[in-house]
C-alpha cells in the first residue's frame, strides 16, 4: 500500500479519533483505513493507535509520529501545487507593501509592464513608511530598507541606498554645522521611525566600525515626507535617504551636512514570509520586480546602487 495513503489514514484517524470519520472524510470505507493504519504500523513495528469499542486514542509512539506525518504531508501537498503552478501562467492577487517614497518612485513605475505581461495577475500596493508584518497583514512580498531583524522571512538583495545628514541653510545660519556626528547632541534632531527605529540613537561609520550616538530628538514622526519637510521648514537636523530629500535639495531648502560621515549605506530587499515552496506568483514578482529593480536604481539613480 502507498506510503503517503498509509499517513494520511493514520492522520485522519488521530485527528478525528474515529475510523468511522476518517473513511467519511477520505471518502472511503473503514474497512480500508482500518488496513492502511494497521499496514503503516506493521512498517513502522510499532502501535499508533490504541483502540476500543467505545474510543480511539494515540500511542505514545503514535504522538511522536503525528507531527512528522502532518509535515511529510504537507511537503507533499506544496510539492503537488507547485509543480502545478510551474504549468500554469500565475494568476490571483498579489499584496505588495514598499516604503511610501521608494515604493512610489521605483516599484510603482514597474508594475505597468509586469501586469501587462501577466494578464491574470492583481497587485494591491500598501505604501506605508513602517515595518509590518507580513503574514499578520496577509502581505505575500515587501520592499525592505536596512537590517532585516526578522530571521523567519526569504530575503533577496536588490541594492542599497546612501544615507545623508540634512539641515535647512536658515538652521544652519542660526545654530552652525555640526563637524562630528557627537555635535549632534547639541542640536535640534528630528527623527523619523521609517528610517532610525530607535530614534535617539543614530548609527555613523567610525573609522570602519558602526557607533551608536546618542541624540535627542525634538521632533519624532513616522514618515520620511514628515522629516524632510520639517528640517526644510528649519525646525532642525534630520537623517534620511538621499532621494527622499531630492526635491528639498534641488530646490535649495535643505543641504547636507557631515558628508562621509553617515552610517554604511541601507540595504534594499525583496522579502516573502519563510517556506520551502513559495507560491507562483510570489517567485515571478521577485524574479521580475527584482531584477527590473537592480537595472533601474543601477542606471537612473547615482546614490542608489547594487
Amino acid at each position: 500500500m502507498d506510503r503517503l495513503d498509509t499517513l494520511a489514514a493514520f492522520v485522519a484517524v488521530a485527528e478525528h479519533a474515529s475510523f468511522a470519520e476518517a473513511a467519511r472524510r477520505l471518502n472511503r470505507t473503514p474497512a480500508s483505513v482500518t488496513r492502511a493504519v494497521a499496514d503503516l504500523e506493521a512498517h513502522l513495528r510499532t502501535r499508533l493507535l490504541n483502540r476500543t469499542t467505545r474510543a480511539v486514542s494515540l500511542t505514545e509512539a503514535g504522538a511522536r509520529h503525528l507531527d512528522l506525518a502532518r509535515r511529510l504531508l504537507g511537503a507533499y501537498a506544496e510539492m503537488r501545487d507547485l509543480d502545478a503552478a510551474e504549468r500554469a501562467e500565475p494568476h490571483g492577487v498579489l499584496n505588495v507593501t514598499a516604503p511610501a517614497n521608494f515604493g512610489r518612485l521605483h516599484v510603482v513605475p514597474l508594475l505597468a509592464r509586469f501586469l501587462d505581461r501577466h494578464p491574470m495577475m492583481d497587485v494591491r500596493m500598501l505604501l506605508i513608511d513602517r515595518v509590518v508584518s507580513l503574514v499578520e497583514e496577509g502581505l505575500d512580498v515587501g520592499v525592505r530598507l536596512g537590517d532585516l531583524p526578522d530571521s523567519s522571512l526569504r530575503a533577496v538583495r536588490v541594492g542599497s541606498v546612501a544615507l545623508g545628514v540634512y539641515a535647512s541653510p536658515d538652521y544652519l545660519a542660526q545654530h552652525g554645522a555640526p563637524r562630528t556626528p557627537h555635535d549632534l547632541r547639541d542640536h535640534r534632531v528630528i527623527s523619523s521611525t521609517a528610517v532610525t527605529p530607535v530614534p535617539d540613537r543614530w548609527t555613523f561609520e567610525d573609522e570602519g566600525d558602526a557607533a551608536a550616538v546618542p541624540v535627542l530628538p525634538r521632533l519624532v514622526v513616522n514618515t520620511t515626507d514628515a522629516a524632510a519637510d520639517a528640517a526644510a521648514a528649519g525646525l532642525g537636523v534630520t537623517l534620511l535617504v538621499s532621494y527622499q530629500v531630492a526635491h528639498h535639495l534641488a530646490d535649495g531648502r535643505l543641504v547636507e551636512v557631515l558628508a562621509g560621515r553617515t552610517r554604511p549605506p541601507m540595504a534594499i530587499h525583496l522579502v516573502q514570509p519563510a517556506g520551502r515552496y513559495p507560491p507562483a506568483k510570489v517567485r515571478l514578482f521577485v524574479d521580475e520586480i527584482g531584477r527590473a529593480l537592480r537595472s533601474r536604481l543601477r542606471l537612473r539613480e547615482p546614490f542608489l546602487r547594487t
